[in-house]
């Protein structure tokens, strides 16, 4: 007589549960994460997934926003862009941007922390003075970069001539332009990357350093051979970060250099596509360039992530 109750009892309690993925959950618990769910999926779906659709769509059509007309023309916009001189010149002076600002800024970031990591005095003085860049908004730190490389009136100039050295034309000749900007980079942006190197070398246990000082290792082997192979996962971070980043460049050219600089030397892939799509008015050609430089990126993340997973380092 008492187990028919009981089972009574269990029976509801089964009608409660929805199997998912091999497993039993809270039916509640279900229409719960959904709620959740749905609103994030839907923002994604709005924000992210149709523009995306919407941008390879017209990359196959000659769309105009001028004239408003838009056919299907296949794979004309990408044929135009690889015999296109602007398309690879832009492409170039990105590609030497980022190789120069990543090789740097990754260096001079480490080399940074490094000291920072060590016992000095105004330690917190100095991590903030290298940080606090990075927070101030990039057209104000473009506009008083550019009165900084001003030939006649700017300071740098002026020190060059204190120093008695030659002046330069910085931002306002072809040979100097993109290295000027490169400059500006990196004072921007080499605190961010100098405080995620210090927190990865703050995390490093102390019993790893003590044991290496121990069996006799200099301060440079302690730093290659123990510090530097535990502090992997955030130089891959930073470095894919970099190359994101590098890549996608736009506003402190278009700010200091407008129209791509003197003779084009400044002109990126960004601005290229920028310059096609709200200039010309040439979307189709803007959607198609905008996804080849999705794939160049793609496709270098991808190879410093798996260089980065099975790069070995001899920490003996």
């Amino acid at each position: 007589m008492s187990s028919v109750p009981s089972a009574q009892k269990a029976a509801p309690a089964k009608k409660n549960k929805i199997r998912l993925f091999g497993r039993e959950y809270q039916t509640n618990e279900v229409l719960v994460s959904i709620l959740f769910i749905v609103p994030t999926l839907a923002f994604m779906v709005f924000t992210f997934i149709l523009p995306v659709i919407d941008v390879v769509e017209l990359s196959f059509t000659n769309f105009n926003l001028k004239t408003r007309t838009l056919n299907y023309i296949k794979l004309d916009n990408y044929k135009y862009l690889l015999g296109e001189e602007d398309f690879w010149k832009s492409l170039l002076n990105t590609v030497k941007y980022s190789a120069m600002k990543l090789t740097l800024d990754t260096a001079l970031a480490l080399f940074l922390a490094v000291l920072l990591d060590k016992n000095i005095k105004g330690k917190k003085f100095f991590r903030s003075s290298f940080f606090a860049p990075v927070v101030v908004p990039m057209v104000a730190s473009s506009l008083i970069w550019i009165w900084f490389y001003d030939p006649n009136v700017g300071p740098f100039n002026q020190i060059l001539g204190w120093l008695g050295l030659p002046g330069s034309q910085w931002l306002y000749h072809e040979s100097s332009a993109l290295w000027s900007i490169l400059l500006f980079s990196l004072w921007k942006g080499v605190g961010y990357n100098v405080i995620l190197f210090l927190s990865g070398l703050q995390n490093i246990p102390d019993s790893y350093t003590e044991a290496a000082k121990l069996d006799g290792a200099s301060e440079w082997k302690l730093f290659w051979k123990v510090k530097f192979p535990l502090l992997r996962p955030i130089t891959s971070f930073v470095i894919m970060m970099g190359i994101i980043n590098s890549f996608k460049v736009f506003a402190e050219f278009n700010v200091m250099t407008p129209d791509g600089g003197p003779l084009g030397s400044t002109k990126l892939i960004v601005s290229y596509i920028y310059e096609l799509a709200f200039t010309n008015g040439r979307m189709g050609r803007a959607c198609a360039c905008a996804l080849m430089l999705f794939a160049l990126i793609f496709v270098l993340t991808q190879f410093q992530s798996l260089v980065g997973a099975h790069k070995t380092v001899d920490i003996d």
